[in-house]
């Protein structure tokens, strides 16, 4: 090559990755809340960042050994609060289809869609064009929770789409590709809170960036889902882990009774109720949440890394997280 058509490589090169690393891409939210609460926070960010769509959890669906029953169905809400296209999701856990029989699987599908359309009936919403399953299959359980997504699809005649786990795309031969119309890939809980780490069990780059080695011949079309939420992990005295939801970093360094060991942990100096959870003096509480840095950086990887346009919806809309951020640096 000459050093002239080497200069005109580099700068193609150049001008290519610059283009594909700094596209913007239309920004949808999650919401997973039972009762709903849109104030004029939430309103505002849906707002400013253009917003379009509202993946909004109807209801769970799990067995607990006493047959398979929806779970934390969704209150009443107003949903004009939001000038939005409302999509239900669904989440079932994986053991509800353990054992289920073929018979099941229809029984499931159609109770599953006849709920959807009540409650999106009860609550005004106008005619639903997408529904999303969210449930983390395995291998064992992949041909009948695929079955269930067929079975929804052609009772619903609505697109359908369905969670994909970081996992299911780096092991699609082990766990197939689910027959939806569009995915969502779950960029975030990328390891077990199980210890306390320097690492980030909601989002580790490096762990994303193992996952996803091989997204571009993922064979579906899909969007990307980051998080935007926090939690704190407790420790207690035989080192057994619980789990806070919603615990924001300021939270934890504001309340006297924890004594800070280092930027992100903390000890429990009292007996007290924190946030519902009983903590008893010397455990151990770790804060883990999304930072603007980290969210960038992770958006600059998957921007980079996936050759396909794809939306952004973030996970989720809800005021003490949307705070941490500024509106551009959600753009």
């Amino acid at each position: 090559m000459s050093a002239i058509n080497k200069l005109i490589f580099l700068l193609f090169l150049f001008l290519f990755t610059a283009c594909h690393t700094d596209r913007e891409q239309a920004i949808d939210f999650y919401y997973w809340k039972t009762n709903v609460s849109l104030d004029t926070t939430e309103q505002q960010y849906f707002k400013e960042l253009g917003s379009q769509q509202l993946y909004i959890r109807f209801f769970d669906v799990d067995n607990e050994g006493n047959g398979i029953h929806p779970v934390a169905k969704i209150k009443p809400f107003d949903c004009t609060l939001l000038n939005a296209r409302y999509v239900p999701v669904v989440f079932i856990t994986n053991r509800t289809f353990t054992g289920i029989t073929s018979q099941g699987i229809d029984d499931l599908a159609l109770r599953v869609n006849d709920l959807i359309t009540e409650i999106a009936t009860a609550n005004h919403l106008p005619e639903l064009s997408e529904i999303q399953l969210d449930c983390d299959w395995t291998a064992t359980t992949r041909n009948d929770y695929f079955s269930f997504l067929k079975k929804i699809k052609a009772l619903s005649q609505k697109k359908i789409s369905c969670t994909i786990r970081l996992h299911q795309i780096a092991e699609k031969e082990k766990t197939g590709v689910p027959p939806v119309d569009n995915g969502a890939v779950m960029c975030y809980a990328t390891s077990q809170p199980t210890h306390f780490t320097d690492k980030n069990s909601i989002l580790d780059i490096s762990l994303l960036q193992s996952y996803l080695q091989t997204i571009n011949s993922y064979p579906l079309d899909f969007d990307i889902a980051l998080p935007l939420y926090s939690w704190a992990i407790v420790s207690n005295h035989l080192g057994k882990i619980k789990l806070i939801n919603g615990v924001t970093k300021n939270e934890l360094a504001s309340e006297n009774r924890f004594q800070p060991l280092t930027d992100e942990t903390y000890e429990v100096t009292d007996d007290f109720f924190f946030q519902g959870i009983y903590l008893n003096k010397g455990f151990k509480i770790k804060s883990e949440g999304i930072s603007p840095e980290l969210l960038q950086e992770a958006k600059a990887f998957l921007n980079t890394k996936i050759k396909k346009d794809y939306r952004i919806i973030y996970y989720h809309l809800d005021k003490p997280f949307l705070e941490q951020f500024t509106i551009n640096e959600l753009k």
